[in-house]
């Protein structure tokens, strides 16, 4: 996205990867709020879901027919989709590994397996696992977490997430184009109990793994007291996407926050005010995210009327349109994590009410 954004502006642009397009354990759900922003993304090769199922290990699952349907992506693809827009928007691709970068007067210099390079500005969009860590968020095992899984040769027409009352995350089933994304993510787990929980969760439920690919990957997920240290630029340099620690720390998803942190990257480059970069990521969607940090594990891990909080949603989302209304605008991407806190506040009342009186006539309220 940044990359595309020079190029269009006219500015001699390089964009260094070793891998280009490369797969990851992602369920690859792009939102509404994403597809409404970038039209193009329809364009690629996805999967439109509109049915999700949400399970917990206390309750009965609710169904969720979702207003504004999610396109799953293989990240793969959708790399692929961005890179192809780049290279036609005038950038240059170079398929190699970037091994030191030193500032050389107020440009750098840029050590790769290919040879020697030269560059008046960077953007580091090189992932969690940022091999130049003088560059974008400095973090410490608290600020991540594992996401794991197997991409299965299986189809099925709707997506299920199952949380679980002892783990600060979930697992997905997303269904993609010719196979199923069946990941889980989690904090403060190792990679090899939450691979043990989704085998035997697949197990369970009938999904043969045996010949699936396993992929295994790390994600940021900061710390409360780690987003007012975030770093976003420094002199000469901006960073993006999970580089700059941009990720939600309630759901992992990071596929939006790139691809405008990319642009906006970009943007400003192009326009030689660098400066206003972090105030916008900021002021769009960076505050939030540290807000979001704030709730994460409340979220997975708190309990209310004597329930965990997960079972409690999904009993309330049975019984509650007002619930439901919340719910949509969340899958769709719409509704910030300060919105959330504010309608739920404004609605307490009304919909524990609602609530009240839904269970008392045992009645479910269509999904």
């Amino acid at each position: 996205m940044a990359a595309e954004r020079l190029a269009r502006a006219g500015v001699s642009t390089l964009l260094i990867d070793e891998k280009m397009a490369w797969e990851k354990p992602c369920g690859g759900g792009v939102t509404f709020k994403a597809y409404r922003q970038y039209p193009f993304l329809r364009e690629g090769r996805s999967h439109s879901v509109s049915t999700t199922w949400l399970h917990s290990d206390e309750s009965p699952p609710a169904r969720l027919a979702l207003e504004k349907p999610l396109l799953i992506f293989s990240r793969r693809e959708l790399n692929q989709l961005l890179l192809d827009r780049a290279a036609a928007a005038g950038a240059e691709l170079l398929t190699t590994r970037v091994t030191g970068v030193e500032r050389e007067g107020k440009g750098w210099s840029l050590t790769t397996r290919a040879g020697a390079l030269q560059a008046d500005q960077l953007i580091i969009a090189t992932g969690a696992r940022n091999p130049l860590r003088e560059f974008g968020t400095p973090w410490t095992a608290g600020d991540t977490m594992v996401a794991l899984g197997y991409y299965i040769p299986s189809e099925q027409p709707h997506i299920d997430i199952q949380f679980f009352a002892d783990l600060e995350g979930y697992i997905w089933l997303f269904p993609r184009c010719g196979h199923l994304s069946a990941g889980i993510c989690g904090k403060g787990v190792s990679a090899a109990g939450l691979r043990q929980r989704l085998e035997t969760y697949l197990a369970e439920r009938g999904i043969s793994f045996n010949d699936a690919q396993f992929y295994a990957h790390m994600l940021p997920a900061l710390a409360t007291s780690s987003w007012p240290n975030n770093r976003l630029d420094g002199p000469g340099w901006l960073a993006v996407g999970d580089s700059a620690g941009l990720v939600d720390p309630v759901t992992g998803e990071g596929i939006y926050y790139a691809m405008r942190s990319g642009e906006l990257a970009g943007q400003f480059l192009a326009e030689e005010r660098p400066e206003a970069y972090a105030g916008q990521v900021e002021a769009e969607f960076g505050a939030d995210l540290a807000y979001a940090s704030t709730l994460a594990r409340r979220v997975y891990l708190g309990r209310f009327c004597g329930g965990a909080n997960t079972t409690r949603m999904l009993q309330f989302l049975r019984r509650s349109t007002q619930i439901q209304s919340v719910m949509q605008e969340l899958f769709a991407g719409t509704m910030s994590y300060r919105e959330l806190r504010a309608r739920i506040r404004s609605n307490f009342k009304s919909t524990m009410a609602e609530i009240a009186l839904n269970t008392c006539l045992r009645r479910i309220v269509t999904i």
